[in-house]
């Protein structure tokens, strides 16, 4: 493996919280650029680890907004790869601001491009989602297929995507991955998301309630998303650059993911309950393409993501489960800022 040296933008967040170590622990040199949205839990979490005063030297936080061109030019001076995760995640939260949501999924997605660019970054690695697709009939959704959201969060994600397509050069490897809902456990912890949620339920209720239970909902392990993103920092750019890879491998319906873990946490005895819904939404994805081009090799589950949740709950590490900073539509206190476009319209 080669070190390298990545800015993780939001590197802080969800996925960012588990991904900054994984990197560290790779031997990587790590800068984050975070606004800390969602409180410091990731950072505190970091400085806890036992390995950090190893890491400490090759680790670098940078506090600021992705959309302002002087913050963004300091942050990716001097870093070769680039793995943007930062975002107005998930469609209920992209909806409050429509402008909001533009202004960081899209707006300063061109103005990260631009400057990682003009820096000489050789690798930019883009976190899209799946929720582009919208909903789809067809058995296999591939990346054939024309995406049709329905949501401020999946159009932005969707328009940015061709932003770093059209980047791609032979000097600038820029690869989109949509994934899956992400689930699992994270220092950053979030609840919204419906494994992580029903998982929370049956630990601390013993009972699931499942809201139609027909719906699929594609998922991915938090085990999977960090791995694959390390594997990313290192694999022949001839493979990915320009091109746009799903990154899920369970299509489960609501209802079979709470049997799942019903499995699971057998010995709790868990009830599902099952209540009528207006929310018909069914999602799924083909990862195919993820598995012949790159021959990724999934590393977690559903099942093995419910395992470590519980064992994070059990241990007292989320003591208010119903806490607004577990909840990204609750807790989110972004403000407006067109300096992106002001960089953009010079």
């Amino acid at each position: 493996m080669i070190p390298k040296k990545i800015l993780v933008t939001g590197g802080f967040g969800y996925v960012g919280a588990r991904l900054t170590p994984h990197l560290l622990g790779l031997g990587h040199q790590v800068r984050v650029l975070d606004q800390m949205l969602y409180t410091d839990a990731g950072l505190v979490a970091l400085k806890a680890d036992q390995s950090f005063p190893q890491w400490q030297s090759r680790f670098e936080l940078m506090r600021g907004d992705l959309r302002d061109p002087v913050v963004v030019a300091s942050a990716v001076k001097g870093m070769d790869t680039i793995i943007h995760l930062a975002a107005i995640s998930n469609d209920p939260t992209g909806d409050i601001d429509e402008v909001l949501t533009r202004q960081v999924n899209f707006d300063a997605v061109g103005l990260l491009l631009a400057q990682a660019r003009a820096a000489g970054v050789q690798r930019f690695i883009n976190a899209s989602s799946s929720s582009v697709f919208g909903i789809k009939d067809c058995a296999d959704v591939t990346e054939a297929l024309e995406p049709e959201p329905i949501t401020f969060y999946s159009k932005y994600k969707m328009l940015s995507e061709w932003l770093v397509t059209a980047a791609a050069s032979p000097d600038f490897c820029a690869v989109n991955i949509r994934p899956a809902t992400i689930c699992g456990y994270s220092p950053r912890q979030r609840f919204d998301l419906t494994v992580n949620k029903l998982t929370a339920d049956a630990v601390r209720k013993r009972v699931i309630t499942v809201h139609g239970g027909e719906q699929r909902r594609p998922n991915v392990g938090m085990s999977d998303a960090i791995n694959l993103y390390g594997i990313l920092t290192q694999t022949d750019p001839k493979l990915i650059n320009g091109r746009t890879f799903n990154f899920g491998f369970e299509n489960l319906k609501v209802i079979e993911i709470a049997r799942v873990i019903q499995g699971e946490l057998k010995d709790l005895n868990v009830e599902i309950k099952v209540t009528d819904t207006l929310d018909k939404r069914d999602y799924h994805i083909s990862s195919a393409k993820i598995l012949q081009v790159l021959g990724y090799q999934p590393v977690s589950s559903i099942r093995a993501e419910v395992a470590n949740l519980r064992q994070a709950l059990d241990s007292g590490a989320f003591p208010d489960i119903d806490a607004a900073e577990h909840y990204n539509m609750k807790f989110m206190k972004g403000a407006r800022s067109a300096k992106a476009y002001e960089f953009a319209s010079r």
